[in-house]
Protein backbone atom coordinates (compact mmCIF):
# COMPACT_ATOMS: atom_id res chain seq x y z
CA UNK A 1 0.00 0.00 0.00
CA UNK A 2 1.20 3.30 -1.19
CA UNK A 3 1.59 5.74 1.99
CA UNK A 4 -1.04 7.87 1.97
CA UNK A 5 0.82 10.76 3.71
CA UNK A 6 3.10 10.90 0.55
CA UNK A 7 0.61 9.96 -1.76
CA UNK A 8 -1.18 13.25 -0.55
CA UNK A 9 1.68 15.49 -0.61
CA UNK A 10 2.36 14.22 -4.58
CA UNK A 11 -1.08 14.87 -5.66
CA UNK A 12 -1.12 18.31 -3.99
CA UNK A 13 -3.49 17.94 -1.14
CA UNK A 14 -3.08 17.97 2.74
CA UNK A 15 -5.54 16.58 5.51
CA UNK A 16 -7.40 19.50 6.68
CA UNK A 17 -8.56 19.95 10.44
CA UNK A 18 -11.64 18.04 11.29
CA UNK A 19 -14.44 19.99 10.46
CA UNK A 20 -16.47 20.92 13.82
CA UNK A 21 -20.00 19.10 13.52
CA UNK A 22 -22.91 21.76 12.61
CA UNK A 23 -25.45 19.36 14.74
CA UNK A 24 -25.38 16.86 17.55
CA UNK A 25 -23.10 14.26 16.08
CA UNK A 26 -19.51 13.64 16.25
CA UNK A 27 -17.08 13.63 13.10
CA UNK A 28 -16.09 9.98 13.29
CA UNK A 29 -16.92 7.01 15.67
CA UNK A 30 -14.98 3.84 15.66
CA UNK A 31 -16.61 0.94 16.14
CA UNK A 32 -14.15 -2.28 16.40
CA UNK A 33 -11.99 -2.36 13.61
CA UNK A 34 -14.07 0.28 11.56
CA UNK A 35 -14.54 4.21 11.74
CA UNK A 36 -17.43 5.06 10.48
CA UNK A 37 -17.65 9.19 9.51
CA UNK A 38 -20.19 11.78 9.84
CA UNK A 39 -21.48 13.54 6.56
CA UNK A 40 -19.22 15.83 5.22
CA UNK A 41 -19.79 18.64 3.07
CA UNK A 42 -16.84 20.28 0.79
CA UNK A 43 -15.74 23.11 3.46
CA UNK A 44 -12.29 24.48 2.73
CA UNK A 45 -10.84 26.69 5.14
CA UNK A 46 -13.69 26.93 7.62
CA UNK A 47 -15.98 28.14 4.13
CA UNK A 48 -18.23 26.22 2.06
CA UNK A 49 -16.23 25.90 -1.50
CA UNK A 50 -18.96 25.70 -3.53
CA UNK A 51 -23.17 26.03 -3.33
CA UNK A 52 -25.89 25.25 -5.28
CA UNK A 53 -27.38 22.15 -7.07
CA UNK A 54 -25.04 20.09 -9.47
CA UNK A 55 -26.28 20.93 -13.21
CA UNK A 56 -27.65 24.34 -12.28
CA UNK A 57 -25.71 26.58 -10.22
CA UNK A 58 -22.61 23.72 -9.93
CA UNK A 59 -20.93 22.13 -12.81
CA UNK A 60 -19.83 18.41 -13.07
CA UNK A 61 -16.29 19.40 -12.70
CA UNK A 62 -17.20 21.54 -9.85
CA UNK A 63 -19.09 18.98 -8.48
CA UNK A 64 -16.01 16.09 -8.54
CA UNK A 65 -14.35 18.60 -7.42
CA UNK A 66 -16.65 19.10 -4.23
CA UNK A 67 -16.66 15.44 -3.73
CA UNK A 68 -12.89 15.13 -3.30
CA UNK A 69 -12.70 17.88 -0.86
CA UNK A 70 -16.01 16.13 0.77
CA UNK A 71 -13.67 12.96 0.76
CA UNK A 72 -10.34 14.76 2.43
CA UNK A 73 -12.79 16.03 5.10
CA UNK A 74 -13.85 12.65 5.94
CA UNK A 75 -10.49 11.29 5.92
CA UNK A 76 -9.29 13.50 8.49
CA UNK A 77 -12.33 12.66 10.61
CA UNK A 78 -11.77 9.08 10.09
CA UNK A 79 -7.50 9.31 10.91
CA UNK A 80 -8.36 11.23 13.86
CA UNK A 81 -10.80 8.69 14.78
CA UNK A 82 -8.18 5.60 14.37
CA UNK A 83 -5.18 7.55 15.70
CA UNK A 84 -3.82 9.05 12.59
CA UNK A 85 -4.17 8.76 9.03
CA UNK A 86 -1.00 5.55 8.71
CA UNK A 87 -3.31 3.65 10.55
CA UNK A 88 -6.08 3.32 8.21
CA UNK A 89 -5.93 -0.03 6.43
CA UNK A 90 -8.61 0.08 3.90
CA UNK A 91 -11.65 2.03 2.68
CA UNK A 92 -14.25 -0.36 2.95
CA UNK A 93 -17.50 2.36 2.11
CA UNK A 94 -18.10 5.54 0.83
CA UNK A 95 -21.97 7.20 0.52
CA UNK A 96 -22.49 10.29 -1.85
CA UNK A 97 -25.21 13.17 -1.67
CA UNK A 98 -25.69 14.42 -4.78
CA UNK A 99 -27.91 18.03 -4.49
CA UNK A 100 -29.17 17.57 -8.33
CA UNK A 101 -31.13 20.30 -10.16
CA UNK A 102 -34.50 18.75 -12.35
CA UNK A 103 -33.21 15.84 -14.68
CA UNK A 104 -29.82 15.92 -13.21
CA UNK A 105 -28.84 12.05 -13.39
CA UNK A 106 -25.24 11.88 -13.25
CA UNK A 107 -24.43 11.57 -9.35
CA UNK A 108 -22.01 8.68 -9.78
CA UNK A 109 -19.59 10.54 -12.00
CA UNK A 110 -19.67 13.57 -9.43
CA UNK A 111 -19.19 10.72 -6.55
CA UNK A 112 -16.07 9.63 -8.55
CA UNK A 113 -14.36 12.73 -7.79
CA UNK A 114 -14.16 11.30 -4.10
CA UNK A 115 -13.35 7.42 -5.34
CA UNK A 116 -10.58 8.43 -7.83
CA UNK A 117 -9.13 10.20 -4.81
CA UNK A 118 -9.46 7.62 -2.22
CA UNK A 119 -7.68 5.09 -5.09
CA UNK A 120 -5.14 7.52 -5.72
CA UNK A 121 -3.72 7.55 -1.57
CA UNK A 122 -4.57 4.44 -0.94
CA UNK A 123 -4.38 2.24 -4.10
CA UNK A 124 -6.24 -1.58 -4.25
CA UNK A 125 -6.67 -0.72 -0.24
CA UNK A 126 -8.95 2.58 -1.64
CA UNK A 127 -11.43 0.33 -3.77
CA UNK A 128 -14.58 0.39 -1.92
CA UNK A 129 -18.48 -0.74 -2.46
CA UNK A 130 -20.44 2.79 -3.27
CA UNK A 131 -23.54 4.53 -3.41
CA UNK A 132 -23.95 7.35 -5.12
CA UNK A 133 -27.62 9.15 -4.42
CA UNK A 134 -29.43 12.42 -5.95
CA UNK A 135 -31.29 14.43 -2.67
CA UNK A 136 -33.17 17.50 -3.11
CA UNK A 137 -31.46 19.40 -0.75
CA UNK A 138 -28.22 19.22 1.52
CA UNK A 139 -27.30 21.13 4.57
CA UNK A 140 -25.71 24.96 3.85
CA UNK A 141 -26.89 24.63 0.27
CA UNK A 142 -23.79 22.39 -0.10
CA UNK A 143 -23.64 20.31 -3.70
CA UNK A 144 -22.44 17.27 -2.35
CA UNK A 145 -22.05 15.78 0.78
CA UNK A 146 -19.87 12.34 1.45
CA UNK A 147 -19.69 9.79 4.36
CA UNK A 148 -17.26 6.79 4.30
CA UNK A 149 -16.32 3.31 6.57
CA UNK A 150 -12.63 2.48 6.59
CA UNK A 151 -11.26 -0.53 8.60
CA UNK A 152 -8.18 0.49 11.17
CA UNK A 153 -4.89 -1.53 10.90
CA UNK A 154 -4.43 -4.17 13.62
CA UNK A 155 -2.02 -3.43 15.96
CA UNK A 156 1.95 -5.52 15.32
Amino acid sequence: MPNPHSRLKELGYELPEVPSPAGSYVPAVRSGDLVFTAGQVPFRDGKLAFAGKVGAAVSLEEAQEAARICALNALAAAAEAAGGLENIARIVKVVGFVASAQGFNQQPQVVNGASDLLGEVFGDDGLHARSAVGVAELPLDAPVEVELVAEVRQAP
